[in-house]
């Protein structure tokens, strides 16, 4: 069950989600003055893992910022079976577009780990966006890039095999050392709905990858081995 805490409740916990605010991309170029309004209008959100924090259909009136966790967006057909469309992690939004459009949400909006969001207030945001408008401009370019990230996920899902959308997420995941393991970063049903393949399609993939040994797969670690060859491998 999520619970809910009101920045207005006490000063503290008001410059708490003051704090939280200005290390947001969307707001880090504010000045404490200009981030109080907004504070004031945002709440803190703690959810636990498997908490529902919107389902679709219903109103959206601001949008979320994660502090730490992570959560997923999916669309959940009739029979229960989910489809995930977006993984949510630290320091990015969700439910900007909707927000500013008036429109109820598209998606359902679930934890996958313990987490700690901040719930933007629209009333409080678009006061505050008539003042300034270089938030506004900032939101925007967010947007922006969210649209062009989308364009390259359609492109990768019409023209890619699974194999180049499984070794393309790995890629991603990433940092620094190729040598060095790194864990994915939830269960592979939910990265396998993500790129659009069937679990069994995902884990037969990571099999495939493994015997031609361009990665070593023990349980969510990964290291890859040979990243010249994995970038070139097409299936």
């Amino acid at each position: 069950m999520a619970t809910r805490t009101d920045s207005s409740s006490g000063k503290r916990r008001g410059v708490r989600i003051q704090d939280h605010l200005a290390q947001v991309p969307l707001f880090n170029e504010l000045p404490p003055a200009e981030l109080e309004p907004i504070a004031m209008g945002t709440t803190e959100l703690h959810v636990a893992r498997g908490d529902i924090i919107f389902r679709r259909g219903e109103p959206c009136l601001g949008f979320h910022i994660v502090i730490y966790g992570q959560i997923k967006l999916m669309f959940v057909s009739m029979s229960g079976d989910e489809k995930v469309v977006r993984l949510i992690g630290p320091g990015d939004s969700f439910g900007e577009a909707l927000m500013f459009m008036g429109k109820d949400y598209i998606v359902t909006a679930q934890a996958l780990a313990d987490s700690l969001l901040l719930h933007v207030g629209r009333e409080a945001l678009f006061d505050e966006l008539d003042r300034r408008p270089a938030i506004a401009r900032k939101m925007l370019a967010g947007l922006s890039m969210r649209l062009h990230s989308l364009m390259g996920d359609v492109e990768a899902y019409s023209l890619r095999s699974g194999a180049q959308r499984v070794i393309g997420y790995l890629l991603k995941g990433l940092a620094g050392d190729e040598a060095a393991p790194f864990r994915l970063e939830t269960s592979k049903a939910v990265i396998a709905s993500r790129l659009n393949l069937t679990p069994e399609h995902f884990s037969r993939i990571l099999r495939e990858l493994s015997d031609k040994r361009l990665i070593r797969v023990r349980g969510r670690e990964i290291t890859i081995l040979e990243m010249s060859a994995l970038i070139h491998y097409h299936g």
